[in-house]
């Protein structure tokens, strides 16, 4: 096994869970993997098995959640951003 063919089956892990995740929008996705929703839903389409894959898409079908904008803000108020991988810190 490669070194690709095992990345692939790492990022493929990881786009079968965030899609599997209630509250993770398909333009997280997009962003992190660069695919589209169509793509995702084709993906799981082959990875699952048909009746995981028929309630895993009744369910995220016309889900707020699945299809909203990502936000690309922090999400607590005290947390700052990280530039150069230094983390300031409080004396």
């Amino acid at each position: 096994m490669t070194q690709q063919t095992i990345l692939d089956i790492v990022a493929t892990d990881r786009i079968i869970e965030m899609a599997w995740e209630d509250r993770t929008p398909f333009d997280a996705i997009t962003l992190q993997f660069g695919l589209s929703e169509q793509q995702v839903i084709g993906l799981m389409r082959r990875e699952m098995k048909p009746s995981s894959f028929r309630m895993w898409r009744k369910r995220v079908q016309g889900r707020k959640t699945k299809h909203g904008m990502v936000s690309l803000r922090f999400k607590c108020s005290r947390q700052r951003q990280i530039s150069g991988n230094k983390i300031s810190k409080k004396n």
